[in-house]
């Protein structure tokens, strides 16, 4: 039986990830240099250190871990395959505890050493965007507490005092009478609560690379042996999903794996990616992060709801004035399937979401100045989200 032992660095030059293990990554560079020489150089170790780990490791572990052929490349043994994957799937579905936890860490640690420092908590639905967001405020002085939870539970948290903001999504333009309606009008309310722009970014398909099985739309998921990956209950990602469903006329039933959930989008493109799983629905960023190809199949707007009384706080007031710099915009752009949609600018929802003005108009109103469709985004992708007509 062996034991897992977790580490976290403290000091300015801290590692940026919580969850490290040498081995791991001794094994992760072999398989990608295929070689110890070439795999050391990469470490920035000696070869000799990188030989004699390898070897140690193998004898506590009983198993070979290298597999050496004259003439040939260095390659991981089955077992070593199967540890590096295991690994893999592990940080995955661990990436929002680990993220919450290294915020934990951040923040006891930022206000005890600094009181200039100014802290602002979030719970928000799954983000690379908002993760990305979390790096670039820390070098300007700023902390973001970040929980990663489901949109429904972020906006619940801040409505109960447990967080300053709270990330949520909803697609463009907002459907009336649609799943999304019923399950967030009732926690927002205007005049209490402001949202602010944030980013706009694709969903759809997660999917293998090359697309073996030609998945286009949601409707290819019914087809017999495609295995799904879905997102848990309360994430608003689900209710998208669901939402798209209902809307198709599919019966969730008829997917084979709806039942089966992952708690992040990189969870979900790792399902994938380990072969578990033939499709998931996720964000473009996690599917390309891991070699993966991506359908999109809509666009969403994602917000960040805050009660009307905080904006004027310091740290509201500094999240919001980075928001608007030319260098977070661009690194929110340069993600894949993200860009900027009036990026930190304090929103009217009674303007942007159409759920409280009678016979609403459509949700891009008081968005932006650009559509956020073009007719080519909608007619590429009608057959796997809008019926014909719509």
């Amino acid at each position: 039986m062996h034991r897992i032992s977790l580490h976290y660095g403290l000091g300015a030059e801290a590692a940026p990830a919580l969850v490290r293990n040498p081995l791991l990554d001794l094994l992760q560079a072999v398989n990608s240099e295929g070689s110890i020489s070439a795999a050391a150089r990469t470490l920035d170790l000696s070869y000799r250190h990188v030989w004699g780990e390898l070897k140690r490791w193998e004898g506590e572990l009983g198993q070979p871990l290298i597999l050496w052929e004259k003439g040939q490349a260095a390659r991981l043994s089955e077992f070593g395959a199967k540890l590096l994957l295991a690994e893999r799937q592990v940080q995955a579905r661990l990436l929002p505890q680990i993220e919450a936890l290294r915020a934990d860490l951040e923040r006891a640690f930022a206000i005890a050493f600094d009181d200039s420092v100014h802290v602002l908590s979030f719970h928000a639905s799954h983000d690379e965007g908002l993760a990305a967001l979390g790096e670039e405020a820390r070098a300007q002085g700023l902390h973001l507490d970040i929980r990663f939870t489901g949109s429904v539970d972020a906006i619940r948290a801040l409505n109960e005092g447990r967080c300053t903001m709270a990330g949520f999504h909803v697609r463009v333009p907002a459907a009336p009478a649609s799943l999304s309606q019923r399950t967030y009008k009732p926690l927002l309310r205007p005049g209490l609560h402001k949202l602010i722009g944030f980013a706009r970014r694709s969903q759809g398909l997660i999917v293998a690379r090359g697309n073996p099985l030609g998945l286009r739309g949601l409707g290819d998921l019914v087809r017999p042996h495609v295995r799904f990956v879905n997102r848990a209950r309360g994430t608003g990602t689900r209710v998208l999903f669901d939402e798209l469903l209902a809307e198709l006329g599919l019966a969730p039933s008829a997917i084979g794996g709806y039942t089966a959930d992952e708690p992040s989008h990189a969870a979900v493109a790792q399902a994938v990616a380990s072969g578990q799983a033939d499709a998931g629905f996720g964000i473009e960023a996690s599917a390309r992060s891991r070699g993966l190809d991506f359908v999109p199949l809509v666009e969403e707007a994602y917000f960040l709801a805050c009660l009307k009384s905080t904006l004027e706080h310091d740290a509201t007031r500094a999240l919001l004035a980075l928001l608007r710099t030319a260098a977070w915009q661009g690194r929110l752009a340069a993600l894949p399937g993200y860009a900027p949609m009036q990026s930190g600018e304090v929103l009217s929802m009674s303007r942007v979401l159409p759920w409280w003005r009678f016979g609403g108009g459509p949700m891009s109103a008081g968005l932006s100045n650009k559509p956020m469709f073009e007719l080519k985004i909608s007619v590429k992708h009608q057959r796997g989200i809008w019926p014909l007509g719509r």
